[in-house]
């Protein structure tokens, strides 16, 4: 509202300066008459798009009438018509001028813009796939190593590492940093990780060829650790397909995981982050991405087929 206000004060005083400029004193006693009442009907129809176009006929009425009828030789306003016609003029072109601003600021944005079958259909240009696809561009295939990613990968492990956070330094990252996190995450916090269903397909399907799964975390190594059992009991991976975690670590400017794809002979990897797909890509393995939760705590969300890798459809779950 006080920017409406506010715009009305703007043709306010454009009308005086266009009355100070075209007229004498005796004439802006007239036109400032006028510009009252104008203003009373800029008030009145402020909200309508078309009053520019109604302003100037109303002018046009006027002034013809006037020419006609009484005004013509006796009235000042008669004498001096042609003044009037330039002032009314002047004021309709200040009014266009300022119309889309009050029109803006008058109204406002809808709640529900609403959206069509376009829109709703409109995806990013990248290598989507399904799990079934990729089951079957390994058909015929023999057995392989596969590996995973851990973190927001095959478990939206976000409570456990918010409860670090919380619990070890509220204000920053360093909880990342501190043995005793590592150690409570690697031996029972995972107990409150959920697992993704877009895992338990693919390590259905990957045990279903006779695979042989790895698992391949970021996370610090600790001395002991619950992780490898809670993953086989979520996702009931048999003993013969099931290997213990690898607990790569996390070492600036350099990417831990190569290494282990390479020693194992990993040839798919998948994971959520950047660093597993350039892990894959420098051994030579197919890295494919699952996408991260939105509401994950590990922030800001990777862009996913940035390097034109495969991404899973709908695995931010």
């Amino acid at each position: 509202m006080p920017r409406i206000h506010h715009n009305k004060r703007k043709i306010n005083v454009s009308l005086h300066r266009v009355i100070n400029i075209f007229y004498t004193k005796k004439d802006r006693n007239v036109f400032t008459g006028l510009n009252i009442i104008i203003l009373l009907f800029i008030t009145k129809t402020a909200d309508n798009p078309s009053f520019p176009r109604q302003l100037a006929l109303w002018s046009d009425g006027f002034c013809n009438k006037s020419h006609n009828k009484k005004f013509q030789h006796t009235d000042y306003l008669g004498k001096n018509m042609r003044k009037i016609t330039q002032a009314i003029s002047a004021v309709c072109l200040l009014f266009a001028l300022n119309s889309s601003a009050v029109a803006l600021a008058s109204s406002p944005s809808p709640l529900n813009p609403g959206t069509n079958v376009a829109r709703l259909a409109e995806q990013a240009p990248i290598h989507w796939v399904s799990v079934a696809q990729i089951e079957n561009s390994l058909a015929g295939r023999p057995p392989m190593a596969v590996g995973f990613d851990i973190d927001d990968t095959v478990l939206f492990s976000s409570p456990g590492f918010w409860r670090g956070k919380k619990t070890f330094s509220p204000e920053s990252e360093d909880y990342l940093k501190n043995p005793v996190f590592w150690e409570k995450m690697n031996n029972g916090w995972d107990e409150f990780s959920i697992p993704k269903e877009v895992a338990r397909q693919l390590i259905d399907m990957h045990v279903r060829r006779g695979d042989a799964i790895f698992f391949v975390t970021g996370r610090s190594p600790t001395k002991t650790e619950t992780v490898s059992k809670t993953l086989a009991d979520n996702f009931h991976i048999p003993a013969t397909n099931m290997n213990p975690v690898i607990f790569a670590g996390d070492k600036p400017g350099q990417n831990t995981k190569s290494q282990w794809l390479q020693d194992k002979n990993i040839r798919i990897f998948y994971g959520d982050s950047d660093n597993d797909i350039t892990a894959a890509r420098d051994v030579g393995a197919r890295g494919i991405r699952i996408l991260r939760a939105s509401n994950s705590t590990y922030k800001p969300l990777p862009q996913a087929g940035a390097f034109g890798e495969e991404v899973i459809v709908n695995s931010e779950y």
